[in-house]
């Protein structure tokens, strides 16, 4: 998300309760399409720039451009068409993780990237896309988050934590400029309308991942009669993220409500019964690793463990060990905590920072995230709500419970609101019937969540892959893509009662 440079306006509040979102299908219909000049851009992409209304209540008024890329259809005599897809985030750059991802091939493989160009895009606010900025350089921006405290393990981390919070909410308020109210998930998926129309596709095909779910919900509930086809992979629970189940939005924080700290807890759980069972091929495996992730985190709380030069609070190892949406990935996470178990007591030279463990914010991603996020969600906004929450959650789900609490703390003192933001319905009559994956354990996105989810909408069905992760981007299952391939070029389900194994356990080596 990244802006138009004006200043920025003092927004209405969002009415209460489900509301249509103001620019329905007959005005969008009335907006020109966009015209796409595809030039080649390296390694067998192609790319272009879309001009769309910055303001759909307006849209003869300001413009923004929009980056979009794509990989075409290897078979150009049996395309379909384009293949919209949403990696998720949100904040992430779409043109960035197609250029990495798009060759997957237990995401995309040969034979679907015969039938269809893949295409995505940086969605408004993001990357190239009128990014959201809040801070004047990369030096600075860099500064700020290189400062920012990690998440309180404990009561005496709250006030520095939320500070800072509220510190970045401020300055993209005093920043970003009038993008800032106008990055709600109902514009992008107007946007979205916008480019199916580009490419030509008469009804729209697409991929969402993650939070890439909750637009393809939103669409298909503004355009409800233009789906060809749609995954769902990594579902959320669209109500419960917009306006909370019950109406406790304003009452619960936003990933409190979907529970994803016992997402995250089952998942560690099965982390360390692989681990168990792998033997050597798992770093972390010798004695009891239910004993050892007890012992570890018991002496952290009583102080900071140096390792490698490195300081690791109680707060850095439970943030660390809840990184488990890459399965991938999970050898690391066993071989981190095995060091520092085996770590000898030594005192701290400095505390770990969010920084310590260090991706360089040279992208608006944090930003962006928070822009969007806050835009589309009803959440409480008295710290105290939070500081209650995080104590209770803390004894609900030991360790995790935190971190849903205080993931997105920003949106708490976020100012600007989207009036056009989409807060239901969900359950439209669609054209196509919804295909939604999910793995039985993954921790960003629960199954009970996903099949909540799926619920809420009027024609989908769910189907599970007994993996461990967060969507099948980061769980490979060739299976899995099977399923969905079938699904995008055919329109079949899967028959009733199956599911997919992931192609090889974390551990496997």
């Amino acid at each position: 998300m990244r802006g138009v440079v004006v200043a920025l306006g003092v927004s209405m509040a969002v009415a209460a309760g489900p509301a249509v979102a103001s620019a329905a299908p007959a005005a969008i219909d009335k907006v020109p399409t966009p015209q796409l000049n595809w030039a080649d851009c390296a390694d067998g992409f192609q790319c272009a720039k879309a001009s769309v209304p910055l303001d759909y209540d307006r849209p003869s008024g300001a413009k923004i451009d929009l980056a979009l890329i794509k990989l075409p259809a290897t078979d150009p005599q049996h395309r379909i068409g384009s293949l919209f897809v949403n990696f998720g985030g949100p904040g992430a750059s779409g043109l960035q993780r197609l250029r990495e991802r798009g060759k997957w091939p237990w995401l995309f493989s040969d034979a679907l990237r015969a039938r269809f160009d893949l295409v995505s895009w940086d969605p408004r606010g993001i990357a190239d896309s009128a990014a959201v900025r809040c801070f004047g350089s990369v030096d600075e921006q860099q500064a700020f988050f290189g400062s920012f405290p990690e998440m309180p393990g404990d009561p005496s981390g709250n006030a520095a934590f939320y500070a800072k919070s509220k510190e970045l909410a401020d300055r993209c308020a005093a920043k970003a400029g009038p993008i800032l109210e106008h990055v709600s998930t109902a514009n992008t998926a107007r946007d979205l309308e916008l480019l199916r129309r580009a490419v030509g596709d008469p009804k729209l095909n697409y991929h969402g991942i993650s939070y890439g779910t909750q637009l393809g919900a939103t669409y298909a509930n503004l355009f409800p009669n233009r789906i060809r086809a749609m995954v769902f992979d990594g579902t959320m629970d669209f109500a419960g993220n917009s306006t909370g189940q019950n109406g406790n939005g304003k009452s619960v924080p936003l990933d409190t409500r979907q529970d994803v700290a016992t997402g995250i807890a089952q998942t560690f759980e099965q982390f360390l019964r692989l681990c168990t069972e792998a033997g050597p091929k798992c770093a972390f495996s010798s004695g009891d690793p239910k004993a050892k992730w007890a012992a570890l985190t018991a002496r952290a709380k009583q102080a900071p463990i140096v390792s490698d030069g490195e300081t690791w609070t109680y707060s850095g190892i439970i943030n660390a060990a809840a990184d488990l949406s890459d399965s991938r990935g999970w050898p690391d996470i066993a071989a981190l905590l095995q060091r520092l178990y085996d770590a000898p007591a030594t005192p701290a030279r400095r505390s770990a920072a969010v920084a310590v463990a260090g991706e360089q914010y040279s992208s608006n991603r944090t930003e962006a995230f928070n822009a969007i996020q806050c835009s589309d969600s009803d959440v409480p906004t008295d710290p105290a709500v939070y500081s209650r929450y995080a104590e209770s959650e803390d004894q609900r789900v030991p360790y995790f419970g935190r971190i849903a609490v205080l993931d997105m703390m920003s949106c708490a003192y976020w100012k600007a609101k989207d009036t056009d933001r989409f807060t239901g319905p969900w359950n439209r009559p669609t054209s196509a019937e919804i295909l939604v994956l999910n793995n039985r354990y993954d921790p960003s996105t629960p199954l009970p969540g996903a099949r909540d989810g799926a619920a809420e909408l009027a024609r989908a069905r769910v189907f599970v892959t007994e993996g461990y992760g967060h969507s099948s981007m980061y769980v490979p299952s060739t299976c899995t893509e099977q399923v969905k391939r079938d699904y995008l070029i055919s329109g079949t389900f899967p028959a009733a009662g199956k599911t997919c194994a992931i192609d090889a356990s974390p551990f496997a080596g």
